[in-house]
């Protein structure tokens, strides 16, 4: 079970309604399994179907995550038309950081958006209890 603090869900809702209808994306940073920090990135795709995080600010989220002492816990991006589920697109993506996390909102019912967590590996989809704190 990954124990997530309110707002962090809170802030993922708000700039998936912010980017609608192109899906957002970002990361979720933190220690021992505690989110820390919360990183709202560009969608380099600019796309309703599919996310990739802005490079130039891959690398700084990454530069700021070592600089700390942090991991990469979470990814989280936002599908605009469809359940909060990853798509063959997302399982694909999901190789290159199969440690992560894999948060989906899902902007399906825009006044009651869903969101749910994945643990993604070897193109096998595993749901994860979210407890929030």
């Amino acid at each position: 079970m990954f124990r997530l603090e309110k707002h962090y869900i809170d802030e993922m809702i708000a700039h998936a309604r912010q980017e609608a209808p192109l899906e957002c994306c970002g990361v979720l940073g933190g220690r021992d399994g505690r989110v820390l920090k919360l990183y709202q990135a560009t969608n380099a795709e600019h796309s309703r179907y599919c996310y990739n995080i802005d490079s130039q600010e891959l690398f700084n989220i990454n530069r700021e995550c070592e600089e700390n002492g942090w991991q990469f816990l979470a990814i989280y991006h936002s599908h605009t038309a469809s359940k909060a589920y990853p798509s063959p697109t997302d399982i694909r993506l999901a190789a290159l950081r199969p440690e992560s996390l894999y948060f989906i909102v899902s902007l399906l019912s825009p006044e009651n958006p869903e969101v749910r967590a994945f643990r993604i590996r070897d193109g096998e989809v595993t749901a994860e209890k979210i407890e929030i704190v």
